[in-house]
């Protein structure tokens, strides 16, 4: 059995509605990956930054958000070539890759006023790497009892927010350089 993703855009209009005032009513869900040569993530950045959901790009790596996140404003940094792990990384793109990753963090504790954040990598396909040749990191928001039985028993995350919002927001909040 998969995990599967309620998507539930709609609820986080709703809970702005009455709490910060109204939220965005698209619905907008990732663009398919085009086809052709290049590693996924090499793929998904040939598209527009608003298609691919491309919260930033730098000189040697970007931060995008996660097509099927864990929760709203699950971002990937990566190099924006495809190297398999941080060995293979130049000296510029491991020193970018950590510059981003500090910026995400910033932008998602603005965006999101959480309680923490995770930051992780998954390190070839048995440690669980979904796109084991191209490294990239995971950092996304975490709240004090952010679990619930949804994830545990029905094996099914619920995201009141789209990716387009989440975009949105984490764009507006993304650290002046």
């Amino acid at each position: 059995m998969t995990l599967d993703h309620l998507w539930a855009g709609w609820r986080h209009t709703y809970i702005e509605s009455i709490t910060d005032g109204p939220g965005a009513s698209d619905h907008v869900e990732a663009t398919p990956v085009p086809a052709g040569e290049g590693s996924l993530f090499e793929r998904i950045l040939q598209l527009p930054d608003d298609e691919a959901f491309v919260v930033h790009r730098g000189v040697t790596c970007a931060a995008l958000l996660n097509a099927y996140p864990y929760t709203n404003g699950h971002v990937l940094v990566l190099p924006k070539r495809a190297v398999p792990d941080l060995a293979s990384l130049t000296d510029a793109e491991h020193t970018e890759l950590w510059v981003v990753v500090r910026a995400v963090v910033q932008a998602i504790e603005t965006a999101y006023r959480c309680d923490g954040v995770n930051v992780g990598m998954n390190l070839g396909r048995a440690a669980g790497a979904g796109v084991p040749d191209h490294v990239h990191a995971h950092v996304l928001p975490r709240w004090d009892g952010d679990t619930n039985f949804m994830t545990a028993v029905a094996e099914t995350r619920v995201m009141p927010e789209t990716l387009g919002s989440s975009w949105r927001k984490l764009r507006a909040a993304w650290p002046p350089t």
